[in-house]
């Protein structure tokens, strides 16, 4: 079986990806990371997370095969389900686990990281966010593919501020979807290794800057956040946020 650890971007999704990982090889399962080595999938699950990016035929073809033969482990994504994916998921064959944040919060996040990036002379995925009219039409595509993902009722749905304020009980409930032993002691590590307020691991790939939940009331203008209430408005109810 194959764990999609897919999220929405700058919600702390590369946390919820390796969480989800460790969880898995202190269970016994395997590491996607020595998955990616042994069957030649560099160019398929990239980046130092594994992402698979779109869920095409010939990438989910490709990641399918190692859990052929046996493997079960974790990939990230960000994209949203095709029917092909969807059909998997219903036969067994693939496990999603989907978080999503407050989608001011996740553009003002992505928005800054992708100006970090030019200062740096090191551009990403981030750097074409130049404002706040750029940064909301970035996040209405995942606001969509959020709403995919919450209509699949075989996923399991995480918010990010629930994982920050409530994780052990999200811990828990994850544990239960994924059908891991909550009394195995490796496990225990695991959940205390990746819990909120704990020193800094030296952990490649989880992507923390300030992760502040409502941080854009604040660093934004007034008529900055009165324009993206606008524009996410009846997302923001359904999501559980506040306007």
């Amino acid at each position: 079986m194959v764990i999609l650890s897919i999220g929405m971007p700058r919600a702390g999704s590369g946390w919820f990806f390796n969480l989800t990982n460790d969880l898995l090889i202190a269970s016994g399962f395997q590491d996607v990371r020595k998955i990616r080595e042994r069957y030649h999938l560099q160019r398929v699950l990239t980046e130092v997370n594994c992402n698979i990016g779109a869920f095409t035929l010939p990438r989910l073809s490709a990641v399918l095969i190692p859990s052929l033969f046996g493997n079960t482990f974790c990939v990230k994504a960000h994209a949203g389900p095709t029917d092909f994916t969807l059909r998997l998921v219903r036969s067994g064959t693939l496990l999603p686990t989907y978080i999503y944040r407050d989608p001011r919060d996740a553009l003002l996040s992505a928005w800054e990281y992708g100006k970090r990036g030019v200062e740096q002379g090191r551009p990403n995925a981030f750097s074409d966010i130049k404002d706040v009219d750029s940064a909301s039409n970035f996040m209405i595509d995942y606001i969509h593919i959020w709403e995919k993902w919450m209509q699949c009722q075989q996923a399991f749905h995480c918010r990010y501020e629930d994982l920050l304020t409530s994780y052990q009980s999200q811990i828990d409930q994850m544990l239960l979807f994924l059908k891991l032993n909550p009394d195995n002691e490796r496990v225990k590590k695991v959940v205390d290794k990746f819990r909120p307020g704990v020193e800094e691991t030296g952990q490649k790939g989880l992507h923390f800057q300030k992760g502040k939940i409502g941080r854009f009331r604040h660093a934004l203008t007034r008529e900055q956040v009165t324009l993206l209430n606008k524009t996410f408005g009846a997302y923001v109810n359904r999501m559980g946020y506040q306007i």
